[in-house]
């Protein structure tokens, strides 16, 4: 990330901060809940120690992986050879992150989990070991296999099934195979067009009851118009913008589509 880049989204967060609201500025009363039973138990459970102290473990590695890389292009520059505690420390969502997907998942009763960019596996692992069965895509063979590993050694392999490919040609397969998704968490490529088709492409497979999870959608200006065009979409019901991730719920039972900011 340019020291640029790194301003311009240091503007957008601070913006986004003081305009941003929280439960007492929320009037639905399915959001309400969310916030209050989702967002706001923020303290840590027993069940996020074997991911934290995975993290911990990959952020001391010198291992050293060669890297396809897919999509919009890393954080960490062009090279292709990457150590595993720069790819954890960059492309690895913040603990507290990956303990929302837990707690979404123990919240929403899911399932099954479709997820597009597996990385380390964290947020992957999170999802898992909350009950849902996670089918996970991941570009790069040998972060894959990287992954697995550390799927093996969190005792998570038969909860998470792993894929391998572009996005562009995979999902549309693994849509086909999978049942249903409760949750789809979209962590990959960070491009308007390839976003916006994910979200398309996704929607004829959901449950009515589904949420839809977007990565960095304030990430670049493109990100910013694909999560406008996901929110305007007709079958959008309620979207929550937390800045580093956007929520999607398509439930037909939300008569007036409604659009959150809410600090988290």
């Amino acid at each position: 990330m340019s020291v640029r880049h790194q301003a311009e989204l240091a503007k957008k967060y601070i913006r986004y901060y003081f305009s941003a609201g929280n439960r007492h500025s929320v009037h639905s009363p399915f959001v309400y809940a969310l916030v209050e039973d989702v967002l706001n138990k923020k303290q840590f459970l027993s069940a996020y120690a074997p991911m934290e102290n995975l993290r911990a473990g990959l952020l001391k590695s010198a291992e050293v992986l060669n890297v396809t890389d897919l999509g919009a292009g890393s954080l960490m520059g062009a090279t292709n050879v990457r150590k595993v505690k720069d790819i954890t420390r960059h492309a690895a969502k913040p603990p507290k992150f990956g303990q929302l997907f837990y707690r979404l998942v123990k919240y929403l009763g899911a399932s099954t989990v479709l997820e597009l960019g597996t990385s380390m596996g964290l947020s992957t692992a999170y999802m898992a070991s909350a009950g849902a069965d996670v089918y996970t895509i991941e570009g790069c063979p040998n972060i894959a296999a990287r992954a697995a590993k550390n799927f093996r050694d969190l005792g998570l392999q038969n909860k998470i099934h792993q894929h391998i490919g572009n996005f562009d040609t995979e999902l549309s397969k693994v849509l086909q195979q999978i049942p249903s998704p409760d949750i789809v968490y979209i962590d990959g490529n960070h491009r308007e067009e390839p976003t916006v088709q994910y979200f398309l492409d996704c929607l004829p497979h959901l449950k009515p009851s589904s949420l839809l999870i977007f990565d960095d959608v304030h990430w670049t200006e493109g990100m910013e118009r694909a999560w406008e065009t996901i929110k305007a979409h007709p079958a959008v019901t309620t979207s929550i913008d937390l800045f580093f991730i956007g929520l999607v719920f398509v439930s037909p039972d939300f008569k007036e589509k409604q659009a959150f900011e809410l600090k988290f």
